[in-house]
């Protein structure tokens, strides 16, 4: 684990490029019922119950000393991706 925190705290070198890939899958759901709406003395209400909406695979690149990222929203992982 020293191993990999001492990477992050190299100095910048453009030669070198600290790149860093982070994957995962998320749950897309939607609502069954409308929620109650806001009133005076009482917050909004939300049921819940989900109706599943498939699942989306998020892929992100980024360079933390080089200010950069990327971020990739794929509807399924398969092997190319």
């Amino acid at each position: 684990m020293e191993d990999v925190l001492e990477v992050y705290t190299r100095p910048h070198d453009p030669a070198r490029a600290l790149v860093c890939l982070n994957e995962t899958s998320k749950q897309l759901t939607r609502e069954t019922r409308a929620p109650i709406p806001m009133a005076p003395d009482r917050e909004a209400r939300f049921d819940y119950e989900y109706e599943r909406a498939g699942v989306a695979s998020l892929f992100m690149l980024f360079a933390p000393l080089e200010g950069w990222r990327h971020v990739a929203v794929r509807e399924r992982r398969t092997a190319i991706d």
